[in-house]
């Protein structure tokens, strides 16, 4: 048997006013004439987010859900190049240490997945210097909640640069000027347009990364069967102190089959589970849909009464 936890991404749809991702743009920003003001404001729009954060784990915990992705966009204009001066994190100390001893207290695994603008397999010393900005911004956050940076930031490897070969011969060449605090805590995702699983493996193998595996991407690119692939993936996970992760969404639709769906097909899912169960002996699946925290809990009353998963509690099971 397999034990299988159901986590979701960033916001719920049930809790009203708790949005993590409240923000301010440089515009509205550079219109308030006092810039300590500014600043001040944009620390409050910080320090609502991450206590809305608060609100969606207390509000998971009700739930029984265990598994959790945190905003990326908790401190608006955190990077912008007008704002290298603001130091933004000592206001948000107390808020993210109260944040991280909520998700320690009650054993919740959460991270992060930065934007698609984070990429490590460019020419562009600009981005890559960017990129490793933002990294270590997410690494403070992880820092000040006390929460293990090892292996809890999802990337994609990047562009293929009209050379998918040369591209992750780049991703290699920037890893190496990527500082190891930053290398430990990344896990690299196969995409639905570009690198493959096998692609995507290929780099996880050579610098000790472990693959998240996402399902529909998979089926939207791919030149190999998953279950082929499955046992590397699983051995990608070996020396991680966390449990295999992967993501599970379905398409929108046959002719926008990239898109992702307001809920997940249930058979689309258990055909998943049935071939990997028995396989490792846990797996963190992130739901990624546009129904959010409603997604999840449609999945788990549509597989209610399917005979293959019992249940342990509201959102984790494991598939017989």
């Amino acid at each position: 048997m397999t034990l299988v936890r159901l986590g979701y991404v960033a916001m719920s749809m049930q809790l009203q006013n708790a949005s993590p991702s409240q923000t301010m743009t440089y515009k509205q920003f550079s219109q308030i004439q006092d810039r300590e003001a500014a600043l001040r404001k944009l620390e409050r729009i910080a320090v609502s987010n991450i206590e809305n954060c608060l609100r969606l784990l207390k509000h998971n915990q009700m739930h029984d859900i265990h598994f959790f992705r945190l905003s990326s966009k908790l401190i608006p204009l955190a990077n912008h190049p007008e704002l290298e001066d603001w130091n933004f994190l000592p206001p948000l100390k107390k808020v993210l240490k109260e944040l991280g001893e909520y998700a320690n207290s009650h054993k919740m695994r959460i991270g992060f997945h930065p934007d698609h603008f984070v990429v490590l397999n460019g020419t562009d010393v600009d981005i890559l210097k960017n990129s490793l900005v933002t990294l270590k911004m997410h690494e403070a956050l992880l820092k000040l909640m006390n929460i293990p940076r090892q292996h809890r930031c999802v990337l994609h490897v990047g562009g293929a640069y009209e050379d998918k070969e040369k591209a992750l011969e780049q991703f290699i060449h920037n890893w190496s000027l990527t500082p190891t605090s930053l290398q430990e805590m990344l896990i690299l995702e196969n995409d639905d347009t570009v690198f493959t699983v096998s692609e995507t493996l290929y780099l996880c193998e050579k610098l000790g990364i472990p693959l998240v595996f996402d399902y529909h991407h998979h089926l939207a690119n791919h030149t190999s069967d998953w279950k082929t692939e499955w046992p590397r993936i699983v051995q990608s996970w070996e020396h991680s102190p966390l449990p295999l992760k992967m993501h599970i969404s379905s398409p929108r639709s046959e002719k926008d089959f990239n898109a992702h769906s307001d809920y997940i097909d249930p058979n689309m899912f258990l055909e998943f589970l049935q071939h990997a169960k028995g396989s490792v002996d846990q797996i963190d699946c992130m739901i990624e849909a546009k129904q959010k925290d409603e997604a999840l809990f449609k999945l788990v009353e549509d597989l209610q009464k399917e005979s293959s998963i019992e249940w342990v509690d509201k959102s984790s099971f494991y598939i017989k």
